[in-house]
């Protein structure tokens, strides 16, 4: 009987762990396993874009109702939130943290091309704030840019 009651404490126990622990993981944990794609990135990234973009404009409409809808608003603002927050998030734990290299030591290039992906993502993420803090469309318009312009320089292939 105790032997039972034991095997289900531990039971309980591993699956109350793999509840709590499991909701913390993220999609990425920064093991080199290989499996994830930097064009998927990049495709996540202006997915983020438009959302965020589309969360704006409804926004400004519903503010600009007879009626204000303040539930509906706030419904929009945190979804703007979370995908601008799932923007910085793959710049940083997944570009800035994993993909973009340290430099060869002595190597001008090399550190140029670090310093070059470093500013292009350090900017990126300060527009990702600046999304979270207006619904001006301009600071999505320079993410696109921006996007555009890092893709070009970590793939090697010149921005159009």
């Amino acid at each position: 009987m105790k032997r039972l009651i034991n095997k289900k404490l531990i039971l309980g126990a591993v699956l109350l762990s793999a509840i709590v622990f499991g909701s913390l993981a993220y999609s990425h944990c920064q093991v080199p396993c290989g499996i994830y794609g930097d064009q998927t990135r990049f495709d996540m990234i202006a997915e983020h874009l438009r959302t965020v973009e589309k969360s704006m404009k409804q926004i400004e409409d519903l503010t600009d109702q007879d009626v204000v809808n303040a539930n509906q608003i706030v419904r929009w603002v945190n979804n703007k939130e979370k995908h601008a927050d799932e923007i910085s998030h793959i710049i940083t734990y997944y570009f800035m943290a994993q993909r973009v290299k340290l430099p060869e030591k002595g190597n001008a290039k090399s550190r140029n091309d670090y310093i070059k992906k470093l500013t292009l993502l350090h900017e990126m993420l300060v527009y990702t704030m600046k999304t979270k803090q207006t619904t001006d469309t301009a600071n999505v318009e320079k993410l696109r840019s921006l996007l555009h312009q890092f893709h070009g320089v970590y793939t090697g292939k010149a921005a159009h």
